[in-house]
């Protein structure tokens, strides 16, 4: 073997020395989740969940770092400029790591490079909800009711390029029906429009309605998941009139781009076995959020078909975010 060879082998070697070192060791300190909204919200309530038991295996604290402000942009870029050695992740909703990027074109970062994915933690599905004044017990019933009468019905949504607002725009486009977007400053004030007859229509989560809706002053018309959801076998899923129709917030950790791959792997089997819990997944499910768990391959790709999916509707509706 060539004095040249063994050269380079040595110094190979001695640049992965510290990388496995720091591997074998991870985590060394407590590990933070950082988050683009504030406490109280879905996907804080999500992560308080999951955090007890992910320090359980991780062997070290885990904190919530709550940095909320612009759709979550600002929690986002703290994420990706914190160090990548698997000590800080990034806890983000589908607009923070599949829509944002189309809504601001300008951002300062991009948002796919700056992440790896680590899993997908949960999918929330929406109701369709409609005004009870409405004719309308079934989405094929609502069709026909919208096509009879174009631009007339409203539907509202928590603000402008938000995943409520791209539902509706995206039903309008595959039922082939117009009705009016009304943005509201959050989904408490537009469920109660929706509930006074100022609107008459709305893409909202279970948890956001269904009090309401056993009240008798909404009706469900359907999920938007892909098959029906076990709290509600009854209401059926859009999809069954509208096939191929979906549509899901979902929460998913990721981390800061270069971070070891044997971290990554780490934080994916130790929040993936969190989620196995029966404790754990029946408080995700009293949060109106169903468990997943993937690998980081699986979530990656997943992440980038619904930026493309949401960047085509974006684009189709001329959307702009507040």
């Amino acid at each position: 073997m060539s004095g040249r060879l063994i050269y380079a082998l040595a110094a190979a070697l001695l640049a992965y020395v510290p990388y496995a070192a720091a591997a074998q060791n991870f985590p060394e300190r407590p590990v933070r989740i950082v988050l683009g909204f504030p406490p109280g919200g879905g996907v804080d309530l999500v992560a308080r969940i999951l955090v007890p038991r992910l320090s359980e295996y991780l062997g070290q604290q885990v904190i919530v770092d709550n940095r909320p402000g612009a759709s979550g942009l600002i929690g986002t870029e703290v994420a990706a400029k914190s160090a990548a050695d698997g000590h800080t992740l990034f806890f983000g909703t589908a607009g923070n790591l599949s829509i944002n990027q189309s809504l601001y074109p300008k951002l300062h970062f991009d948002i796919e490079r700056a992440f790896a994915p680590v899993t997908l933690v949960s999918s929330v599905p929406f109701l369709v909800y409609v005004h009870p004044s409405l004719p309308a017990t079934t989405v094929r019933d609502f069709i026909a009711l919208a096509k009879a009468r174009p631009g007339q019905i409203r539907f509202y949504s928590s603000g402008n390029g938000g995943l409520p607002h791209l539902a509706g725009e995206l039903f309008n486009s595959a039922a082939q029906v117009h009705t009016v977007h009304v943005p509201y400053k959050g989904a408490a004030p537009g469920i109660t429009a929706l509930i006074t007859g100022e609107v008459q229509l709305g893409f909202g989560a279970l948890a956001v309605g269904q009090a309401y809706v056993k009240a008798g002053r909404l009706r469900a018309l359907a999920t938007t998941s892909a098959k029906r959801i076990a709290a509600l076998p009854d209401v059926p899923a859009l999809g069954e009139t509208l096939p191929g129709f979906e549509v899901v917030n979902w929460y998913g950790m990721v981390v800061p781009s270069g971070t070891p791959k044997p971290a990554i792997m780490q934080l994916n089997a130790d929040l993936n076995r969190a989620m196995k819990s029966p404790d754990i997944a029946e408080k995700l499910a009293a949060q109106g959020t169903e468990p997943a768990g993937t690998s980081p391959e699986a979530f990656g790709m997943f992440m980038r078909s619904e930026a493309a999916k949401w960047a085509k509707v974006i684009r189709a509706g001329n959307i702009r975010a507040d």
